[in-house]
Parts: C-alpha cells; structure tokens; sequence
C-alpha cells in the first residue's frame, strides 16, 4: 500500500434522527455519510499486520512441483500488473466492478462521486489500486460475481450490530489483497513458509485458490470485525485477527482444498 498519507472515506451509517437531520445519503446502501481524513491509519495497519515476519520462517525452504512452479508463475504475473487507468481493458473490469455491485445504476464516468458509494477514497478508484495493483480489482470483482450474496451483504453492511463508523468497503478489500500477498509471501522465488508452501498446494488444485481465499478473508475479517464491536479506528487490530485465523485454518491436518477451510462456509452465492 502506499504510504503516504492522504485521505480515506470512512462509511457512518444513519439511523432515525440523523436521516431526520438532514444528513447525506447513499441511495444504493443502508444510509451513510461520507466522512475524510487521514490514511495513516491504513498504513499502520498494513505495516505492523503484513510485514510481520518469523525468523524461523526466513529459514524454511520448501521445493515445489512442476505444476505448484507454473501456478505461482501464473500468479505472480498478475500481481505485478499495476492498475492503468488508460488501459481500455482495465478500464472495462472498473465498469464491471460498478455494475456488479450496484446493477441497473448507471455510472456516469470512470471519474465521479458515485464510486464514494462503494467505499473508495475519492471519485477517482484508480488512486486506491496503488498498494493492491490490478488484481486488486480482479478480486473484488471474482467476490462480487461469485458470492454476491455475501459480497452485498458487506458492501452494504447489512449483518450485526455494526459500528457508527464503519470501515470503507472498497479500500479494506485492497488492503485484504495486499495483507494475502505478503501473508503468503507470493512475491518470493519459492516459499519461504509453512503458510505459503500449503496455499501453494491449494493452487495447484485450484487456479483461483487466490480469489477465493480473498473472499473468504474478507467474510472472515468482516465476522471478526461484528465480533470485536470494531470502528474504524481498529482495523489493524481486526486484520491481525484475521491473519492469524487464516494461518491457523492453513495449517489444519484435513486442508485438501480451498474450499476445505472453515471459514469457507461464511461465504454465500
């Protein structure tokens, strides 16, 4: 993620008296009002969850499959696509995105306040994929048309007891991509821990193994988040919780399959 600080949308959802008062509303979700302020807290998140390495993982060293070396290629690919905003391609997958999550609301532009609604700093989406690149999108996108169900439900905060202020949807989901990235150090030649040697099996048994473990981390730190009575300002510790349940699950003895982790069975079609 980029560090730097900036700005962030935070999700304040309305209820009674504060409809009454005259606040802003989104029309697509449960009523909300936008609120700016500083990323840092995004960064510190990141930092202290995604870079918190064991020595003792430094010195595994795992030897893999021909079929485990050509999925982590293929991976690692699409990770080092960075998100272009004049690239026609990527610009049809951000349509997409828009579509999916809100379908029959026109969008009026690549560029404008609607995308607000989905939880992205500002009006223009392409400034968030810095941190997570294009498959940032892409994973947004396999949620939205895999599990809507689900992917609704989050993006329009319908579960729990929920906070005041909520987590902004749309940057949280590139945050979860790059904490998986480096969870499972997917960057590296080969794996250089337990946790990123089992995902490597899951890949091989599921090219989009990725995808759906980034669903079910985004149901997971979502649950997690109701658990906790979480507000925004506890991300970072919501997200530690859910890397530590992802790497618990990971390393259970019956893990053949993606679909195998417990926390699977959060997600809804």
């Amino acid at each position: 993620m980029d560090r730097n600080a900036g700005s962030f949308v935070a999700v304040r959802r309305l209820v009674g008296t504060d409809r009454a008062a005259g606040a802003v509303a989104f029309h697509h979700s449960s009523s909300a009002e936008v609120v700016t302020g500083s990323t840092a807290w995004i960064g510190r998140g990141l930092s202290c969850v995604c870079a918190q390495g064991r020595e003792s993982d430094a010195r595994l060293s795992f030897d893999l499959t021909p079929v485990q070396e050509g999925c982590l290629q293929r991976l690692q690919n699409r990770i080092e696509v960075q998100y272009d905003g004049s690239n026609t391609e990527h610009q049809e997958e951000l349509k997409a995105l828009w579509c999916a999550s809100f379908p029959g609301t026109e969008l009026r532009g690549l560029i404008s306040e609607q995308w607000k609604e989905m939880g992205w700093q500002g009006k223009d989406p392409s400034t968030d994929f810095r941190g997570g690149g294009f498959i940032s999108l892409e994973n947004l996108l396999f949620f939205a048309r895999n599990y809507s169900k689900s992917f609704q439900e989050l993006l329009r905060k319908q579960n729990g007891d929920r906070a005041i202020w909520e987590y902004p949807f749309a940057v949280a989901g590139v945050n979860i991509t790059f904490m998986l990235i480096q969870m499972l150090d997917l960057q590296a030649v080969k794996p250089r821990s337990l946790f990123g040697a089992v995902f490597l099996k899951l890949l091989s048994e599921n090219d989009r193994a990725f995808d759906i473990l980034y669903c079910i981390t985004f149901k997971l730190m979502d649950q997690q988040w109701l658990d906790m009575h979480a507000t925004y300002m506890d991300f970072n510790t919501v997200m530690k919780s859910t890397r530590r349940q992802l790497e618990r699950e990971l390393l259970l003895e019956d893990i053949q399959r993606i679909e195998d982790m417990p926390s699977y069975k959060l997600l809804a079609r």
